[in-house]
C-alpha cells in the first residue's frame, strides 16, 4: 500500500528525514514512535502531500505521491488522515462536517452521503450528536467526529497524527477504541502516536525514529521485548506507558 525508497527531506539547512526506506502492506497496521523533534509526524505528511520531499520516491497504492503531474485533491480524496486538532468546521453541524466531502469531492448526493455519514456516526458511538456543533462536544467526541468524517470518503487507507496529544488523559481511551476496531477490521493504518499501549496491542509493526532516521521496525513482542537499538532501550526505559502498564 505505502513504499518509502529513500526519501529525504529538509527544512533549510536541517535535514528531517533521512534516507527513509518503509513498506506498509495492505491491512497492515503501523504504528510510528519516537521522541519529539524525531521526524515521525514529517514522515507520515509526506504521504498524502502535506510535505514535500528533497529526493527519494514513496507510492501510495501504485501512485507516485511526488509526482509533478498528480491530481493532488483526487490522490488526499483516497486517504483518511486524522489530525492532532481535529480541524472540524466550528460553524457546521457534525453531520454537515461529515457529508460536506463526499458531496463536494466524490458527487454523492446529500441524502446517499447523510445516510453513510449516520452510519459511520452511529459507529463511532456519536449519532446522537448529529446535529451538535463542535463547541457543544468534549475533545473525545470531536477526534471521533474526525474519524468519522474521514471514512466517509471510503479511504483504503487511515492516517493518524498524534490523535489523542490534545486530548485530555480520560478522553484517550475512547479514540483509540474507535482506532482498535478499525485496525481488527482489516483497514490499512499508519499511526504516529506515544500511546504505547496502543501500539503493543495494536500494531502489526512498531517503527522507532530519532533524528530523522528509521532506527528499528519490528512487531510489538520484540519491539518492547527485545529492542536492539541501544537508543530504543533508553526511550522505552524513560517513557511511562499512558494505559498506567507495559504488560
Amino acid at each position: 500500500m505505502i513504499e518509502f525508497e529513500r526519501v529525504n527531506k529538509w527544512y533549510g539547512d536541517y535535514h528531517a528525514l533521512v534516507d527513509i526506506d518503509l513498506a506498509v502492506a495492505r491491512g497492515e497496521v503501523v504504528v510510528v514512535c519516537g521522541p519529539s523533534g524525531s521526524g515521525k509526524s514529517t514522515l507520515i505528511r509526506t504521504i498524502n502531500r502535506l510535505e514535500e520531499i528533497r529526493s527519494g520516491r514513496i507510492v501510495v497504492d501504485g501512485q507516485d505521491a511526488h509526482a509533478a503531474d498528480l491530481d493532488v485533491d483526487r490522490f488526499r480524496a483516497g486517504i483518511g488522515f486524522v489530525f492532532q486538532q481535529f480541524n472540524l468546521f466550528p460553524h457546521l453541524t457534525v453531520l454537515e462536517n461529515c457529508v460536506l466531502a463526499p458531496i463536494h469531492l466524490k458527487r454523492a448526493t446529500p441524502s446517499e452521503a447523510e445516510a453513510q455519514a449516520l452510519r459511520l456516526l452511529e459507529r463511532v458511538g456519536l449519532a446522537e450528536k448529529a446535529h451538535a456543533h463542535p463547541a457543544q462536544l468534549s475533545g473525545g467526541q470531536q477526534q471521533r467526529v474526525a474519524i468519522a468524517r474521514a471514512l466517509v470518503m471510503k479511504p483504503p487507507l487511515m492516517l493518524f497524527d498524534e490523535p489523542t496529544s490534545a486530548l485530555d488523559p480520560e478522553m484517550v481511551g475512547e479514540v483509540l477504541l474507535v482506532m482498535r476496531d478499525l485496525a481488527r477490521d482489516g483497514m490499512t493504518m499508519v499511526c504516529v502516536t506515544h500511546e504505547m499501549g496502543f501500539a503493543r496491542e495494536v500494531a502489526d509493526r512498531v517503527v522507532f525514529m530519532d533524528q530523522g532516521r528509521i532506527l528499528e521496525i519490528a512487531p510489538p513482542e520484540k519491539f518492547f521485548g527485545q529492542p536492539e537499538h541501544p537508543r530504543l532501550r533508553k526511550f522505552l526505559s524513560d517513557i511511562r506507558s499512558p494505559f498506567g502498564r507495559q504488560d
